[in-house]
Formats: structure tokens, C-alpha cells, sequence
């Protein structure tokens, strides 16, 4: 193995916190490898939750650097709107961090969560909770697959 894969877990965790920030990286790649490499899967399940939520739970912290009045100012949109949508988010939306897992969109769901001020111990909770069976599905998948 080379790359990350060679570093072993430390590799894992490394490619797996950087997916889950706004760096495009694929963890999939390197966890497939170790998993072909013979290296033991729940472990891999467990060091590539623990490093992509860490940086989920990043991006989070970034979104708390954003500010409301950005929002009004650049993006034209009114006060009264935005404290809805906050509300309607605070309501229903501090559990969506579970999805911060899918392509594409998870980062932004994830800074979001920041940016809207979510409360941190349900996204927190959430999130890890999408992590982890995002890689216990790739697990299992690629064990079928392999």
C-alpha cells in the first residue's frame, strides 16, 4: 500500500477527516484498499467515522464564523425571512446533519448546521450517527463486492 493506505489507520483517519471538510477527497478509495490489504473492517469503520466526523464537526465551526447580516447584505434577503427560516431550522432541521455524509452536498449541510446556529449537541449526535452508517454500508457493499 501507498499514500495514506500506508500509513494505516493514521492514513484512514487523515483521508477521512479530509472528506468530510470542503478539500474534495474520496476516504472510500483508501478505505477499500485497507479493507483489501486485510486490515480489520470494523476497526476501519471505526477510525473513518471518528475522522470524518471530526471534520464535519470542522466545517460546523467554520458555518459559526458566518454571520446573518452576510446573508442580508450580499445575498438580498430580508431579516424576517432569515429568523423564519431559522426557527422552521431549529425546529426540524438541527437532526438533517445526519445526512452531512452524501456527496456534494454534505459539507454544505454541515456548515450550514454552523452557520444557522444548530444546536451542537444534536448535530454532533446526528452526524455521527450519518458517519457511521455511511461506512458500515461501505463496508458491508464492499465486502459483497470483493
Amino acid at each position: 500500500m501507498s499514500g495514506l493506505a500506508g500509513l494505516g489507520y493514521l492514513g484512514l483517519f487523515i483521508a477521512s477527516f479530509l472528506a468530510a471538510t470542503v478539500v474534495p477527497f474520496s476516504s472510500e478509495v483508501v478505505f477499500s484498499g485497507m479493507m483489501m490489504g486485510g486490515l480489520d473492517p470494523w476497526k476501519l469503520v471505526a477510525v473513518a467515522t471518528l475522522g470524518n466526523w471530526l471534520g464535519g464537526m470542522t466545517c460546523y465551526y467554520i458555518g459559526l464564523l458566518g454571520k446573518l447580516e452576510w446573508i442580508e447584505k450580499y445575498l438580498k434577503v430580508s431579516r424576517e425571512k432569515l429568523d423564519k427560516f431559522t426557527a422552521i431550522l431549529h425546529k426540524y432541521g438541527d437532526w438533517f446533519a445526519f445526512f452531512s455524509f452524501l456527496p456534494g452536498v454534505g459539507d454544505a449541510i454541515a456548515v450550514a448546521s454552523g452557520f444557522f446556529r444548530c444546536r451542537l449537541w444534536i448535530v454532533a449526535i446526528s452526524m455521527l450517527l450519518g458517519k457511521f452508517v455511511r461506512y458500515i454500508v461501505w463496508m458491508y457493499v464492499h465486502g459483497m463486492i470483493f
